[in-house]
């Protein structure tokens, strides 16, 4: 039992990254070596600034492009801590079996000074309902164990394109419906922070992932908070984009218009590169986009360049509905102090109401149900799905669901049928979208008045492993927070802001920062001045404390 468990006293030092210590940028005028000529690159900060950004990525592609490290040298240290680390985490179902041809590809590149793409060297976790070609991809279901898709979801299609290296599958409840990861099919994953604690979820196993350097950054998908609510518990940069921003294609649908594909990383600027690497419009997907991707990057600044009030004249909107009864103490005066840390980069804040906030909870939980109930359909043994063994077809699909499928899965679908059903369709279904309009039109007026609003993103800090997992109802209010924001299909940033202390743990809170459609720049520029003004914080698990720095 993971509860059991202590944490690991090995240390990782013998597994060095060899990265510089600190951050570098990469400059195309100061290297013999040549780069890809893409969009990404170009838009890459250079080392005109003095001072370097944080970022895990452009550290990477430093070292490896003036020749300090190989990839096969960052794919062996990588993979020497995830395997040292999994056995009391739990954070992957599988790892790719290519990461270290894929690195010896890279280093052949740059040895013949060849293009390499600007995410070279860059290990990514894939949350395991996002497809990856020849490598498995269960949706943390036994209904789909052992299946293998012949294609890759764009968003990992696109990562793989510009360098990308797929360390391996993340684990996640089953189909993307918890909040613990405790639902998945296959293993429990363990919180960084302390091996008693939850990772959140559903993302919790490419949360865990990242918060202890098992890979660089990760993908996650969001349909109620999937991606921010694991980056609070596991102290980490969660970004959930715009709908439509990031195509869902090769994303398992779970409720198709709530869906979204997520980064998760250490630092803001990493979310933001990984983001742009991801996003624009895709013929696969006809809910995606087609507006044209900014430019990230730009957002970002060195710490020392900054003006004395950075954020000057920006309007913050703090919701008061999410500091009320119901939230943890600590974690109330935690959001309290982030803004008023925002207070002394400039920002103007305000306490907004949103009187439907509360509404969102009921309303996602029949929606997202009621088009899980469609979605899962196809899982029949026939279809999709594995089969079962059965004498007659009734029998094939009964069995073959019953078996294949968890039971937090079977209570949404037979939720979500309910409120479909004749009779209680207006009842259930048609009301929860009109709350959803009416949510939707809250938030567009509440963002005419203020730049970006912000809310805790968990009522509390991680909680124990089986704590809440016979009381779903306890578990489903901790997304109140942020199923809102997936109802208006707005833009969200996630990152750690403070610390609250439970026993002998100092456990992760997170920062909410919500803005307008597509906004996702100012967002990013908010939360990388944020990060890099936060003094004497370090969002480093305990495990890991001697051994990484930032």
């Amino acid at each position: 039992m993971l509860s059991t468990l202590q944490p690991p006293r090995c240390s990782l030092s013998r597994f060095p990254l060899h990265l510089p210590s600190k951050p570098f940028f990469f400059h195309s005028k100061q290297t013999p070596y040549p780069i890809a000529n893409s969009a990404l690159t170009d838009q890459l900060p250079s080392s005109n600034a003095s001072q370097s950004i944080h970022s895990q990525i452009l550290s990477i592609r430093h070292s490896l492009l003036s020749r300090q490290i190989t990839a096969t040298q960052l794919a062996e240290s990588y993979l020497n801590r995830l395997r040292a680390l999994e056995p009391h985490l739990n954070s992957f179902l599988h790892v790719s079996e290519s990461v270290l041809s894929d690195a010896r590809e890279i280093d052949g590149k740059i040895q013949r000074n060849e293009e390499v793409g600007p995410l070279a060297g860059v290990f990514v976790g894939v949350k395991d309902n996002i497809c990856t070609a020849g490598m498995p991809s269960t949706g943390g279901s036994r209904i789909l164990e052992g299946y293998r898709p012949p294609f890759d979801a764009t968003a990992v299609k696109r990562i793989k394109e510009l360098g990308g290296i797929v360390i391996g599958k993340t684990n996640l409840d089953e189909f993307g419906m918890g909040s613990s990861t405790e639902g998945s099919a296959f293993q429990v994953t363990a919180n960084p922070w302390d091996l008693s604690r939850v990772p959140g979820g559903s993302s919790g196993g490419s949360a865990s992932a990242v918060s202890a350097r098992q890979c660089v950054v990760s993908l996650g998908s969001d349909t109620g908070g999937s991606v921010r609510q694991p980056a609070s518990f596991c102290g980490v940069v969660g970004l959930k984009p715009t709908y439509g921003r990031v195509s869902r294609f090769g994303l398992m649908a779970y409720a198709s218009s709530l869906d979204v594909i997520g980064c998760l990383s250490t630092t803001v600027a990493d979310a933001g590169i990984l983001l742009h690497a991801i996003s624009g419009h895709d013929t696969h997907d006809a809910t995606s986009s087609k507006r044209e991707v900014p430019d990230f990057a730009s957002q970002f600044g060195a710490v020392d360049s900054l003006e004395s009030k950075p954020l000057k004249g920006l309007r913050i909107g703090l919701i008061r509905e999410t500091l009320e009864n119901g939230v943890d103490g600590e974690v109330n005066s935690a959001i309290r102090a982030a803004a008023s840390h925002l207070e002394e980069l400039g920002c103007s804040i305000n306490e907004v109401s949103l009187p439907s906030f509360s509404l969102g909870l009921p309303a996602y939980y029949i929606l997202a149900s009621s088009e899980a109930s469609s979605n899962l359909a196809r899982y029949d043994g026939v279809r999709y799905g594995n089969q079962a063994v059965a004498d007659e077809l009734t029998g094939l699909y009964e069995n073959s669901r019953a078996t294949g499928f968890g039971s937090e899965v079977k209570m949404r679908i037979l939720m979500g049928t309910y409120a479909l059903s004749a009779g209680y369709y207006d009842a259930y279904y048609k009301r929860a979208q009109q709350v959803r309009t009416i949510i939707q039109k809250s938030f567009r007026e509440a963002l005419d008045e203020n730049d970006i609003l912000i809310s805790p993103a968990a009522p509390s800090a991680a909680y124990k492993i089986g704590e809440k997992v016979n009381d779903p109802l306890a578990m489903y209010a901790g997304d109140i927070m942020t199923v809102n924001v997936n109802l208006a299909g707005l833009p969200a940033l996630v990152l750690p802001c403070g610390f609250v202390r439970d026993g002998s743990s100092n456990l992760p809170v997170g920062l909410q920062m919500i803005g307008a459609a597509f906004d996702e720049g100012k967002l990013l520029k908010v939360g990388h001045i944020f990060e890099q003004t936060l003094s004497e914080r370090r969002f480093v698990p305990p495990l890991l404390a001697d051994d990484i720095v930032g």
